[in-house]
């Protein structure tokens, strides 16, 4: 299978931009925290583009909104786990805005992707 659709989404280049800047922020975490939150929000984070791309390899818009929605649903996750971190003070209020930045922005390009596969032909 050589065409991959998803590299062509700005949705999916962002999400993977957004995989690094979690690892590298979640990176200065205690190290008690390596296989709690840490984990939690690296995992949620690859969720996301993982999502994205299954979503767009499968063969319906309804498949592949359903994979969106998933993506979705692990950008909320990946949003109450910056909350928790920024109340623990493991995030400062700078690096948690700019996390909740590239969420809100995340989380407006699925939206507009899902409406857009969704409304009727």
């Amino acid at each position: 299978m050589n065409e991959k659709p998803h590299r062509r989404l700005t949705v999916w280049m962002k999400a993977v931009d957004f995989v690094i800047q979690v690892h590298g922020v979640t990176a200065r975490f205690p190290a008690a925290e390596k296989f709690g939150l840490v984990s939690q929000m690296r995992r949620a984070a690859l969720s996301i583009p993982s999502n994205i791309a299954e979503g767009a390899a499968r063969k319906g818009r309804k498949e592949y909104v359903r994979f969106l929605y998933i993506a979705r649903g692990s950008l909320s996750e990946l949003d109450t786990q910056v909350e928790v971190a920024a109340r623990l003070r493991y995030l400062s209020p700078k690096t948690a805005g700019e996390l909740q930045s590239g969420l809100d922005e995340l989380s407006r390009m699925l939206n507009g992707l899902i409406g857009a596969l969704s409304r009727d032909d």
